[in-house]
């Protein structure tokens, strides 16, 4: 079977959860699980200093950006002597992993082999499918993406099912970032509404849009989900000074009724790969405690 290599953390728990793990070859500074990836060579490595506040890191990468430059640095020379055959990459955000150019600029003077290059643009739960089962197709396994997807999305619609009977639907404001504010888009409302909530902000299939303070308090939810792009719950916490802060802040419906959760975003939410389903068992636990318990709460989500 050919030899991988996955340029962002979602693209290794694809291959992981294809049961092809072997095959990896090399992975991203990023990916961390499963655990068995732990310890393979690793490829890329982030231009950005990610010590610092959130506005901090935001100020950092929009310099980098500005200049038309990449956030991520692809090693090349140690991919040529790896020697994949296939390298899993994306085009979905070149702020969060690894680029599709990042990728072509590395190989671009290789002249043994060319790999084949899978660029994956999860823009929505859709996406996130039609990604596992390209991958699973360039891997040779094309029935275990298949079996794969089927059985990740029996689990979520089992839990829209039972989310669709309940009769409290909470207006939801999930934070992707916290300074300066972002609302969480993509596949976040479609997660929000089959966890039987109402999605405030984002939209379905878009990138996550910048948004105002002012915006939050109009909105005044009565839920608000915090899941920063790359940050743990312990991280996330240190973090949110930046809103608390903010002078209404305890005015807000979801604060006077201890509804504002802090979430694992790294491991979770911000990963399009297969532990999506776990991020709406998360959803569900959060917005409907008496109705779903799937145990997340302490190590997926906690409350502020």
């Amino acid at each position: 079977m050919a030899r991988i290599a996955t340029m962002l953390a979602s693209g290794t728990e694809i291959v992981a959860a294809l049961g092809i793990a072997d095959n990896l070859v090399a992975v991203s500074h990023e990916c961390d699980y499963p655990p068995e990836v732990v310890g393979l060579p690793v490829c890329t490595e982030s231009k950005i200093d990610t010590d610092g506040s959130s506005a901090e890191i935001d100020r950092r990468v929009k310099q980098v950006v500005e200049q038309s430059l990449s956030v991520y640095r692809v090693d090349g020379d140690r991919l040529r002597e790896l020697k994949p055959e296939i390298i899993v990459t994306q085009t979905q955000c070149e702020v969060c992993a690894v680029s599709e150019q990042d990728v072509v600029d590395a190989v671009a003077d290789w002249l043994d082999h060319k790999p084949e290059i899978v660029s994956l643009q999860p823009d929505d739960l859709t996406g996130i499918w039609r990604d596992i089962e390209r991958v699973a197709a360039a891997a040779g396994v094309p029935e275990r993406g298949e079996a794969l997807v089927l059985g990740l999305r029996a689990r979520m619609l089992a839990i829209a099912d039972d989310a669709a009977a309940l009769e409290v639907r909470p207006r939801v404001a999930a934070i992707e970032w916290i300074d300066p504010l972002m609302a969480a888009g993509n596949w976040m409302p479609e997660l929000i509404g089959m966890a039987a909530g109402i999605n405030l902000f984002g939209e379905k299939g878009k990138h996550s849009p910048w948004m105002r303070w002012e915006d939050l308090a109009v909105a005044d939810p009565d839920a608000i989900v915090v899941l920063p792009c790359g940050f743990d719950i312990e991280r996330t916490r240190a973090e949110m000074p930046a809103l608390t802060d903010r002078p209404g802040w305890a005015d807000l419906e979801a604060v006077k009724a201890g509804r504002v959760f802090l979430t694992d975003g790294n491991q979770y939410f911000n990963r399009p790969g297969p532990r999506i389903a776990e991020s709406l068992e998360i959803l569900a636990e959060i917005l409907h405690p008496e109705s779903f318990d799937f145990g997340h709460e302490g190590a997926g989500w906690d409350r502020l």
